[in-house]
């Protein structure tokens, strides 16, 4: 896929594969492992990285499929990753909590950060609103160290520090 310009998770792929032997079976009436033989692994890569493509030339958002990324000095963002080793001491090493507990954050900051522009928060952020400037200067004046959270070194040490490592297998 790297050798055409295209990046898919191994998950998207492997369950591309999947279906595609899946079909083949069903459809020839022939057992899954039988169904192999008539697995091109390269036209399946020339498939998917086209329709890749084309997925982003038709669309209107420029560089769909990218999240936005904040300032790397965003004070909420240092505070999300400042949680993560308090948050696997925790819940005892729990990665899934972890990533659930720091998706939500991230989410509700986006969310918070868009509403301004956001129609469909109109009337539902009460009278006290929702201002994102505000939230940021709320989050400075506590006075965090910022800067440091974004230090790769500091942070995975902060995850031992908690008793923690990640580690690639």
């Amino acid at each position: 896929m790297a050798h055409r310009g295209v990046t898919l998770a191994p998950a998207t792929v492997e369950d591309t594969i999947e279906k595609n032997i899946s079909t083949v079976s069903e459809r020839l009436g022939i057992q899954t492992r039988s169904a192999w033989r008539y697995f091109d692994a390269a036209a399946l890569a020339d498939r998917l990285a086209q329709s890749q493509s084309s997925y982003e030339e038709s669309s209107s958002e420029k560089g769909v499929g990218q999240a936005p990324m904040p300032p790397i000095d965003n004070p909420e963002l240092a505070l999300v990753l400042a949680g993560v080793p308090d948050s696997l001491a925790q819940t005892g090493g729990d990665l899934y909590a972890v990533i659930i507990n720091v998706a939500v954050n991230a989410w509700m900051a986006g969310h918070i950060h868009g509403e301004d522009g956001c129609t469909g928060c109109d009337g539902s952020r009460g009278p006290a609103g929702h201002d994102w400037e505000a939230r940021m200067r709320t989050i400075t004046e506590l006075q965090p160290d910022i800067t440091k959270w974004f230090d790769r070194d500091v942070w995975t040490r902060a995850v031992n520090d908690a008793g923690y490592t990640v580690a690639r297998r």
